[in-house]
């Protein structure tokens, strides 16, 4: 559901009053205003100013967006109004972005009908909306995004005063000279009206920005403020502060840190901000005098201190003679910047003129646009160009009627986040200039005018940058894409608009096993929330048809990984032109790459995190594959501090979700595998005859014995039974174990840093965060067990009542009780020397405990879900997690917190996923051309929160060599005949190769050193492996694979590529 707050009903009927679309709802209400005149939409503070009611967040719906922004950035979007001018490609992304991004409400601003060309870009167009207004034809899929989004509509000539009423006004088709009155306009208007401009031309496009002359950004970067746990502090003027070392420091010169829980200087503890200087890995110095404050005992963090920072954005009419630095991409395009600035002046200049843009591959119009740049260029002053490059002018020229849809995907993209952080002061915007171009996505071959010229269909504006060729070989394209959440959302969209698989001969491939949630909503915009429950790749393949109804494309339901091999056999992936990945793990990735490498097919890999986003293109023979390099492992706490130790929240709800599932889902699934087979469960208990065996059996025994509920009050018991021994008896058992002034070997203090010494919890039934855990817990063993809860079961005050009855036994810590401190330790079970007799003892509790049971009994196995705000999950974890970092002094978080923490949510925003698939659709132009040097193709990584975007060339393949020949990972030999191992040795020997070792998956086949295995020689291959590896070679599979070992005449090891046997 959406939120209630700013739901305006369903539409029953549109009008068009006057100049502004009007959207009847069912209460009545009308979301614009009946004349443009009075069109005044209310400021971003009104939902701070009306009273203290904020709107409400929909959690489920925006927790991957939440996660971004945070709650009160969200709250500013949905109290902002944005105006868009200029519904073209461009215009329709950045209102995708911003409308499912929910802001208070979205304008569309258009004077213009449609044309078939914008049918290249917009996606919300179609071939029926040629002739009507362009602004009007997207209403009503706009609004499908999100129904608790106002969309409005002007189709009149805009006034500088109807601007008055927005936060940020958006230009993505208007004149210079307007733009400058316009930006003076918002510039001195109080409060001012963040201003933006950009333009899409052809393979060309530029951003300006100006949110008035003196703006606050909140938070430069998004990130969570560094933290340090302190090990010393020295008494000097710059003290010296020395960290523990688990971990980098990330502060630099110049941050500013607050300190707490600083035992002996408790100066620092002051809460006053000082600055770091000398920032190295695991110390810094403090712009302090500390020589008369206390002697440094233990303990201490510091915490930065993130700063606003302040802009003077200038007016667009002095930005343009003095345009400061420009945000530069790509670092072979040093000189494009500038260049551009005055071309799209020239631009502008020209269509000023004549009325028009330049003809595609016109000369004569090439010609005149490049002297009114250079005319622009003189007048320049100190920031002239020297010299300028009249190719890129003419490319530039040519090409700028059309809107394309990759870079209206790149730019919606950008400046939707520009949008964002106008609205919300969150991340640094854009200052003040940003221009791009792909001019190197462009054809091999060079174009003729006639290549370019329109055929009356809906890819004209794209034949008129790349010709009619190309656009051929894009429909007659045979593409698999892996994955339809946001990234393939946006990808066939992407897709459908470029004609890519439009033709009979062409195809589209998508497959996706998982179905529709409602956190989907807020990015996978191809789906609504009738979708939700139904299979991705089967709704967004519909929904695609219907932006271009020629595209060929089939929607599968499979994973793709070893498991399918039958599914997306050899012939499958033989068969295809290029694979795009739209996945969201490394595992799936990589199997995708060795495939694509084994079948040497181009794969396009993107991915993002947040406001993150990367780009990879894997070429075959041309740059190295995706598995060639790797990040390192996320860094894991020892088992000992998650357990016993811990120092962060992180670490208490690693510990609590492990419990969850411990007692929740494993447990039930192994009780549930006793019962299934009571004998045979007891015989591989016995052969075990472990520790942990042992520790297993004593757990299952444990929950049909003394834990099994058979009424809810007993659910309650257990919950509060757990809530002492988590919280108390161990907490008092650890202290008894350790006390606070336990020293090591060595003889330091073992409760240092970043040890904190834990207190117990007294449960108090009035605490409402102890009864929430209890409510919690005892639902969700009442789940376990299939036990109906009662009425009063979620009432706070019966609830109460009713844990206030449960006698809790006393406890007293024990000696000798073994507790692990051990960082390397795996395993927390001790080992005993009589744990087979323990087992033995155990397997008969267990069968006395299963006669006692009714009949067919089953436990219920809880799976965890974090996307369900109903189903208690959240609140125990959260409540186990908060309860435990109460033990340690540890900050608590809330709910939403623990669920991104917990949960392991992945940050996510439609702005960074539109930016990434255009990037990788521009490089799809590349690949499907054909004939592209490495040196054209580009791998990106662009940080919209800061912003940086960064262009490089792919990394190629590493090259080995042998006499006069040369290979990659890319390269597979390949022998078209049933060989015997002989005969495969006498093929490697002609090439200089001495072949010493043939294995087959994990079964050696012949090793030189085995003398049966001499005996083998004269057998084919395939017929080898089939006995040795018991390969079970399928109908459809041609060939086998074998690795083999080889050295040259020196004895030196030579790595060869893989050798593919086809026997038939």
């Amino acid at each position: 559901m959406l939120p209630n707050k700013r739901t305006v009903g369903e539409a029953v009927a549109d009008v068009v009053a006057g100049d502004i679309y009007l959207k009847k709802q069912k209460s009545d209400c009308f979301i614009s205003s009946a004349s443009p005149a009075d069109h005044h939409p209310p400021s971003a503070m009104d939902c701070e100013t009306n009273g203290n009611n904020p709107p409400e967040i929909d959690e489920d719906l925006h927790s991957r967006q939440l996660a971004v922004y945070g709650r009160e950035t969200m709250r500013r979007l949905f109290a902002a109004n944005v105006l868009i001018s200029g519904i073209n490609g461009l215009g329709a992304e950045i209102a995708k972005n911003l409308v499912l991004a929910g802001v208070k409400s979205v304008t569309l601003h258009d004077e213009e009908s449609v044309e078939l060309w914008d049918l290249s870009s917009n996606f919300f167009l179609s071939e029926d909306d040629v002739g009507k207004n362009r602004a009007l034809s997207c209403v009503q899929k706009l609004q499908e995004l999100n129904n608790a989004v106002e969309i409005n509509t002007l189709t009149k000539k805009l006034t500088k005063e109807q601007l008055s009423g927005f936060q940020a006004v958006v230009f993505t088709d208007i004149s210079l000279e307007k733009a400058k009155e316009f930006d003076d306009y918002c510039h001195n208007h109080e409060p001012p009206i963040a201003f933006i401009r950009s333009e899409i031309r052809g393979l060309f496009g530029n951003i300006f920005c100006d949110f008035g002359p003196s703006f606050t950004v909140t938070d430069v970067d998004g990130k969570d403020p560094h933290t340090a746990i302190i090990a010393s502090i020295s008494n000097d003027n710059l003290a010296l502060i020395s960290c523990v070392d688990d971990e980098r420091l990330e502060f630099q010169d110049g941050d500013l840190v607050v300190f707490s829980e600083v035992e002996g200087m408790t100066e620092l503890n002051d809460g006053k901000p000082r600055k770091v200087k000398n920032a190295r890995p695991y110390s810094f110095c403090l712009e302090q005098d500390t020589t008369n404050f206390g002697h440094y005992i233990k303990g201490g963090i510091a915490t930065q201190v993130k700063q606003p920072k302040l802009l003077n954005f200038k007016p667009l009419r002095e930005a343009l003679v003095d345009p400061g630095d420009f945000l530069l991409s790509d670092f072979s395009k040093v000189d494009h910047p500038q260049l551009l600035h005055v071309a799209f002046q020239a631009l502008d200049k020209f269509r000023s003129d004549l009325g028009r843009f330049p003809y595609p591959g016109s000369d004569d119009d090439a010609q005149q646009l490049i002297e009114l740049a250079r005319s622009i260029n003189d007048s320049m002053g100190e920031g002239r160009l020297e010299e300028m490059n009249e190719k890129i002018l003419r490319h530039f020229a040519s090409g700028s009627r059309a809107a394309l849809n990759p870079m209206a995907a790149i730019f919606g993209g950008i400046v939707g986040q520009e949008v964002v952080k106008a609205c919300s002061g969150k991340f640094h915007p854009l200052f003040q200039f940003f221009y791009f171009d792909s001019v190197e996505s462009l054809p091999t071959e060079a174009l003729s005018a006639v290549d370019l010229l329109s055929v009356n269909s809906r890819y004209d504006a794209q034949i008129s940058v790349f010709g009619s060729k190309l656009q051929k070989k894009l429909e007659g394209a045979k593409v698999f894409v892996v994955g339809s959440g946001a990234l393939g959302c946006e990808f066939l969209k992407n897709l459908a608009l470029m004609g890519v698989s439009c033709s009979q001969s062409g195809k589209l491939v998508i497959t996706d096993d998982d179905v529709i949630e409602k956190s989907n909503l807020s990015r996978q915009f191809l789906f609504r929330d009738w979708n939700i429950g139904q299979a991705k790749s089967t709704v967004a393949a519909s929904v695609a048809s219907t932006i271009n109804s020629k595209l060929h494309i089939e929607a599968l339901q499979n994973r793709v990984n070893p498991e399918t091999e039958n599914v997306f056999d050899d012939s499958f992936w033989e068969g295809l032109d290029v694979v795009v990945n739209a996945l969201d793990n490394i595992n799936a990735r990589l199997y995708v790459d060795q495939r694509c490498v084994y079948f040497q097919k181009p794969l396009l890999e993107s991915g993002t995190l947040g406001a993150l986003c990367n780009t990879q293109m894997v070429i075959p023979h041309l740059t190295e594959n995706y598995g060639a390099s790797r990040d390192p492992p996320e860094k894991q706490a020892p088992m000992c501090t998650v357990h016993s130790f811990p120092h962060n929240i992180d670490h208490c709800l690693t510990w609590a979700r492990s419990e969850f599932e411990g007692l929740l889902e494993k447990m039930p699934n192994e009780v549930n595998k006793f019962l299934s087979n009571p004998s045979e469960y007891a015989a591989s208990m016995r052969s075990a005859g472990d520790a942990q065996a042992r520790d297993l059996l004593e757990r299952v025994v444990e929950c049909l014995d003394r834990e099994r509920c058979e009424n809810f009050q007993d659910c309650i018991t257990w919950a509060r039974f757990k809530f002492e021994d988590y919280f108390f008896n161990r907490v008092k058992q650890l202290t008894f174990t350790f006390p606070e002034d336990s020293v090591t070997s060595t003889g330091a203090p073992f409760w240092s840093a970043p040890k904190r010494f834990p207190r117990p919890l007294q449960f108090s039934s009035r605490d409402p965060s102890h009864l929430r855990l209890i409510m919690a817990g005892a639902m969700l063993r009442a789940e376990n067990f299939g036990i109906t809860v009662p009425d009063w079961g979620s009432n706070p005050d019966k609830l109460a009542a009713a844990v206030d009855q449960v006698i809790v036994p006393d406890f007293e810590p024990k000696k000798g009780v073994k507790i692990v401190t051990d960082e390397k330790a795996t395993s927390l079970t001790a080992t005993s020397i009589d744990d087979s007799a323990v087992i033995a003892d155990l397997i008969c509790k267990l069968e006395a405990c299963s006669e006692k049971l009714p009949p067919k009994f089953r436990m219920n196995p809880v799976q965890f879900e974090k996307d369900d705000d109903t189903n208690y999950h959240m609140d125990l974890i959260a409540g186990l997690a908060n309860m435990r970092a109460r033990n340690y002094s540890i900050p608590e978080v809330d709910k939403l917190k623990a669920k991104f923490i917990a949960g392991r949510i992945i940050p996510a925003i439609a702005t960074s996923t539109s930016m990434a698939t255009g990037l990788v659709c521009l490089e799809l132009y590349k690949v499907l051309d054909g004939g592209h040097k490495v040196e054209d193709y580009r791998n990106t990584f662009a940080n919209l929160a800061l912003p940086m975007l960064t262009m490089s060339e792919p990394v190629p393949p590493k090259l080995v060599k042998h006499q006069d020949m040369a290979w990659t990972v890319w390269d597979r030999w390949s022998v078209h005949q049933d060989l015997t191992l002989r005969e495969l040795l006498g093929w490697l020997k002609t090439r200089g190769l001495n072949a010493y070792s043939i294995s087959c998956g994990t079964s050696l086949l012949y090793n030189s050193m085995f003398p049966r295995h001499k005996d083998r020689l004269d057998r084919k291959v395939v017929e080898v492996a089939k006995d040795v590896a018991k390969i079970d070679l399928p109908p459809y599979r041609r060939h086998l694979d074998v690795v083999v070992a080889c050295e040259d005449d020196d004895d030196n090891d030579i790595d060869i590529p893989l050798v593919s046997v086809y026997f038939k």
